[in-house]
């Protein structure tokens, strides 16, 4: 039955005019849906598989993901034949935001430290920022605090809200690096972000952060995963990080000593002197690298508060450097040699009137010992005839007069 006041005629025109426009929409949406699928397939560049094949790893190795906020840098660490994790490859983060501390509550803008884990259900192929995946904040240590908030991210573009913001070619080979991981086998990876590399020297400039109680415990982690190449078995007891030892006694031992050594060089650091800073920042950071390429005009999507950016990593010093003036250099045994030698110039220079002992030892010694060969028959008769007088022990003066006399 047709329309009320539409002719068959108008009808057929209508149809001619809405199924090509439904036709396309339906090309449109199959190509859009080809277009995520292939760069969610895309291969890894052949690049980054050199590096991985030089370093004794391939693609479907397992991976470890490290992220420093102030360096503003993500590093992939992929296992190698030996079972060792090995660094290769480092990619310069676009944008994060907040400032260096954990992610504490939704809204924050805080870009999350601490060891978070990502299963294959995280990746996101349909993401708005090109790809993504969910780096699992929050994890059981900010549950225990109470922290809120959710859909933290490492994605494409350049802008942040409490994520990575990695552009979408980094963001891509990422994606490619972990979907392969996922294909050779492994469950999960293991996802590290920390405020600042985490360094001796950089613990000792933050000492006085309200956060470095915490940072001592992303420090342990970090130590252990550098000293014995395996991904650390975080659990969180009493709203702490605390971390397995190794099944390997020779690993353990690696971390025992680097953890030892790395304390006690904080410790000489802040007795020399160091600075002690507080690094602030408007709403995070940015990598250099892209920074001097937006300035040369590359795209990289939005960019969020770009403004903000200018303000990025000022450095307060709480407590400023304190120099000491290093100790004097050892003395070179030929420099003694030569100060002590007989021709030495040392030597001339002497208190008018002073005899060094070694200068008058003939006069000096010899003569005392030829007295005594002289008197000691006497004495010794007069001993054994009793006709030695008794000493006089009676001081010539009394103490007390002799002491005001001085």
């Amino acid at each position: 039955m047709l329309p009320p006041n539409r002719s068959r005629g108008s009808v057929r025109s209508f149809l001619r005019t809405l199924i090509p426009g439904l036709v396309g929409l339906a090309i449109l949406t199959a190509s859009n849906t080809l277009a995520r699928a292939d760069k969610a397939n895309a291969p890894i560049p052949a690049a980054t598989l050199a590096l991985m094949a030089a370093r004794g790893t391939n693609a479907a190795s397992p991976i470890v993901l490290r992220a420093y906020k102030k360096e503003s840098e993500i590093e992939v660490w992929k296992r190698n034949a030996s079972g060792r994790y090995v660094p290769i490859k480092t990619y310069p983060i676009c944008r994060w935001s907040g400032q260096l501390g954990p992610k504490t509550k939704s809204g924050d803008r805080q870009t999350p430290e601490g060891f978070y884990t990502v299963a294959k259900s995280q990746m996101n192929p349909n993401s708005r920022y090109y790809l993504s995946f969910d780096v699992g904040y929050p994890n059981a240590y900010d549950r225990a605090h109470g922290s809120t908030g959710s859909a933290v991210m490492v994605h494409g573009v350049c802008s942040s809200m409490g994520c990575f913001a990695m552009t979408d070619a980094v963001a891509g080979e990422l994606f490619a690096i972990a979907r392969e991981a996922f294909a050779g086998g492994q469950g999960a990876f293991q996802f590290q972000s920390f405020p600042f590399r985490m360094t001796a020297a950089n613990m000792a400039r933050h000492r006085t952060d309200p956060n470095i109680a915490f940072w001592r415990q992303l420090k342990e982690g970090s130590d252990r995963f550098e000293a014995t190449g395996e991904e650390p078995a975080v659990s969180v007891t009493s709203g702490r990080y605390t971390f397995a030892p190794s099944r390997d006694p020779a690993k353990e031992a690696a971390f025992t000593a680097l953890h030892k050594d790395e304390t006690d060089r904080v410790a000489a650091l802040v007795e020399e002197g160091a600075a002690a800073v507080r690094t602030t920042y408007s709403d995070g950071g940015q990598h250099a690298f892209w920074a001097a390429r937006i300035l040369q005009g590359h795209p990289v999507g939005d960019i969020s508060r770009p403004e903000a950016l200018a303000y990025a990593g000022q450095e307060v010093v709480l407590i400023p450097a304190r120099r000491r003036a290093p100790p004097p250099p050892p003395v070179p045994d030929a420099v003694w040699a030569a100060w002590i030698g007989t021709a030495s110039p040392s030597l001339t220079v002497r208190t008018a009137g002073f005899v060094p002992p070694y200068a008058a030892a003939t006069a000096r010694i010899t003569a005392p010992v030829t007295r005594y060969a002289q008197t000691w028959p006497s004495f010794a008769r007069a001993a054994i005839e009793r006709t030695l007088p008794p000493p006089d022990l009676a001081p010539s003066q009394p103490p007390i007069e002799k002491l005001a006399q001085r």
